[in-house]
């Protein structure tokens, strides 16, 4: 609920962006025709097309500048200051490509780029301004506020409920408070018995029932060693997660806060990747893909014969995982194992030497090979060439509850490969699981088309030495 109306906000405030970038360009088409006498003719529209192009390139500015990763109540200051950098970045680029015009001179393109640039940085300014005015209007009535809960029953929790109440403006509507630990509200804090709505261990729940969008946890300094068990268990990708750092993480550099009217605010992970980023890193997963199966079909069709005459069963084989936000897929590899190899034992890790291994199958592994398959799970968007392996259901479920912010890797799509895989080798233990989990953290916290690229020629390294797992 809390990423739809998010996107909602992007495309309302992106198409306003785009009509305005539109009037400012025939603004300025108007300015030059008039500095350079020349009278436009119904003919010659070639400038309406160039207007619409020249539109969509500032649309990518934003987006790489940060212009829509955070649009809900933020500071109208800071927003101004982000418009300015975006679009005195943009003008200088059209300026130096010679967009303007290379017919007159250098004097005039300065003339012209300035009045360009002003009117756009106004006209943007003004509509960004005018949307968060109107946010804090009714976020003063109560209106288009955030359906919040603070995890905590101390005092720090009650100083953080009485803030959001009295600034409607924070643009949170406070639910209740939530316990941890079965603690019980401190009498001290002035919280009521019924102003405690739930116990962590149910925050699922009470986030479903309730529609909550942030989360807001407000631990008492000398609980903080409680703080990584409660980030595990509220990590979910549809709402947003917020910490309210007490004075040491603030003066020993430990935390990167958010000021909003005072309060500081640590938001966890808000966006793994920036926009612009994630669109990218899909349209290189789908030309990648693409590329892949067309140039390994005669491999394809080698392999699977191979795999038929070695053992019985289907050469491709399928089977449910978990992706991005929890939501489960098929996955397809070439088939490694004997069928039925876990009718004895049940889910069972993979590991090094693995019996239920067949001959072939060792090889297809030790080469990265049998993953070929999974092309088609990222040309279908179930997947990404990089990222955090897949997990069965069965698998998430036990690590979510033994290893902490194991559902953080459900943030991202999993990947053929992954910073975990280069860096790790098979196992079948606990211990390996949290290792390989450190480094999927990592590369979480890092992602970037540049971390990807990096892992891929690891990868790549990896299967010429022979040393796939």
């Amino acid at each position: 609920m809390g990423n739809l109306k998010r996107y909602n906000e992007v495309i309302f405030t992106s198409l306003l962006d785009f009509l305005i970038l539109l009037a400012s360009w025939f603004v300025f088409h108007w300015y030059h025709s008039e500095q350079l006498n020349m009278i436009l003719k119904d003919a010659d529209l070639n400038f309406v097309n160039t207007g619409v192009l020249v539109s969509i390139y500032w649309m990518f500015v934003f987006v790489v500048t940060g212009l829509y990763k955070k649009l809900y109540l933020v500071s109208r200051l800071d927003e101004f200051i982000t418009v300015v950098k975006a679009t005195s970045i943009g003008v200088l680029f059209l300026f130096f490509i010679g967009l303007i015009g290379d017919s007159i001179s250098i004097e005039e393109q300065k003339s012209l780029t300035v009045f360009y640039w002003s009117v756009t940085l106004v006209l943007i300014a003004f509509n960004r301004f005018l949307i968060r005015t109107i946010q804090r209007f009714y976020a003063r009535r109560g209106k288009g506020l955030h359906k919040t809960v603070i995890i905590g029953t101390g005092n720090t929790a009650k100083t953080a409920y009485d803030d959001l109440i009295r600034n409607k403006t924070l643009g949170m509507q406070v639910l209740g408070f939530i316990q941890v630990n079965g603690k019980v509200p401190d009498e001290s804090s002035g919280i009521l018995p019924n102003e405690v709505i739930g116990h962590l261990d149910d925050i699922r729940s009470i986030i479903d029932q309730n529609q909550i969008q942030d989360v807001l946890v407000a631990l008492e300094p000398e609980r903080r060693r409680d703080l990584v068990s409660v980030i595990s268990k509220v990590d979910f990708p549809d709402v947003t997660l917020k910490l309210l750092p007490d004075f040491y993480q603030l003066v020993s550099g430990l935390s990167k806060t958010n000021q909003i009217f005072g309060m500081p605010l640590v938001e966890v992970s808000p966006e793994p990747m920036p926009l612009w980023e994630r669109a990218a890193k899909r349209v290189l997963d789908i030309l990648v893909s693409i590329l892949a199966l067309v140039l390994s079909i005669p491999f394809l069709i080698i392999v699977s014969i191979i795999i038929k005459i070695n053992s019985e069963g289907p050469a491709i084989f399928k089977q449910t995982r978990v992706g991005k936000n929890g939501k489960t897929f098929t996955i397809l590899k070439f088939r490694t194992m004997f069928m039925n190899a876990e009718d004895e034992t049940g889910p069972t890790l993979a590991k090094e030497n693995d019996p239920r291994v067949t001959r072939v199958g060792y090889w297809l592994r030790k080469l990265r090979l049998d993953e070929i398959p999974q092309f088609i799970n990222v040309l279908k968007g179930d997947m990404s060439l990089v990222g955090p392996r897949p997990e069965r259901p069965h698998f998430v479920n036990q690590f979510t509850k033994q290893i902490p912010l194991y559902t953080r890797r459900l943030r991202v799509r999993p990947g053929i490969t992954g910073w975990a895989q280069v860096k790790w080798k098979y196992g079948g233990s606990l211990d390996t699981v949290r290792e390989k989990t450190k480094y999927d953290l990592f590369y979480i916290e890092n992602i970037s088309l540049k971390m990807d690229a990096k892992i891929l020629i690891n990868t790549v390294l990896t299967i010429i030495k022979g040393k796939g797992q």
